[in-house]
């Protein structure tokens, strides 16, 4: 695949760009100071596990949709009473964290470099509020960033991809999803867009059965290998 069968590049968010669970551990640091590694750890799982099933309820239509503002709300009571905390403004506080998520080392860099050739889309479950706190938190670089909120639905439902494809003006098939959760990749994939897999600790690895365009340890790396392939194609 080269350079020239891309017009746009699409980017997950939470997870590819961003370390979530590190930016949830400070929020639960601060909310309880006398937390040890393995209780924050426990409540991690619980904030997690509220997150997904929620999101997995409305997609299932047991639920209406919510924004993922309101979601992390929820999850912040759970795991506030869950370690006994019942200041409303720490609470209030811990619902915040989802927005100070720190970026992985290559990602300011990567997306800068990626910035110079293709115009660049993010694409997250994250509300639109939300959405803009952590990019501004990250120094995120985008041409324009897109929320599940305005599809009212979340990934891995394909009206959250179309989303990207209608901005962009451009077939599916110019577009090249990128994200570390194979699951993203698949639904990006069964609507016809390009998908590159990039190597991440809290990610979603690939199976043996799923056939991605691109495989990258990292942003600079799946540049180069955009790179190469460009240089062979001419």
């Amino acid at each position: 695949m080269s350079e020239s069968e891309i017009d746009a590049v699409v980017f997950d968010v939470l997870g590819t760009l961003v370390d979530e669970p590190a930016g949830i551990r400070a929020g639960m640091r601060a909310l309880a100071p006398s937390l040890d590694a393995p209780g924050i750890e426990r409540l991690l799982s619980l904030w997690q596990q509220h997150i997904e099933g929620e999101q997995r309820r409305v997609l299932d239509g047991a639920r209406p949709y919510l924004a993922s503002d309101a979601l992390d709300r929820e999850a912040a009571r759970l795991v506030a009473d869950a370690a006994g905390v019942d200041d409303p403004a720490a609470v209030g506080a811990m619902a915040l964290s989802g927005r100070r998520l720190p970026p992985w080392p290559d990602t300011v860099a990567g997306l800068a470099r990626l910035a110079e050739r293709f115009p660049l889309i993010g694409l997250s479950n994250a509300s639109r509020t939300a959405l803009l706190g952590l990019n501004a938190h990250a120094g995120l670089r985008w041409l324009q960033a897109l929320s599940a909120e305005d599809a009212r639905t979340y990934k891995p439902d394909p009206a959250v991809y179309r989303l990207a494809v209608t901005v962009s003006g451009r077939p599916p098939e110019r577009l090249l999803m990128v994200a570390a959760h194979a699951w993203d990749l698949r639904a990006a994939q069964g609507l016809g867009l390009r998908t590159a897999y990039v190597s991440r600790p809290v990610g979603d690895p690939p199976t043996s059965a799923d056939r991605f365009d691109l495989y990258a340890d990292d942003l600079a790396d799946l540049a180069d290998q955009l790179d190469k392939a460009d240089g062979l194609s001419r």
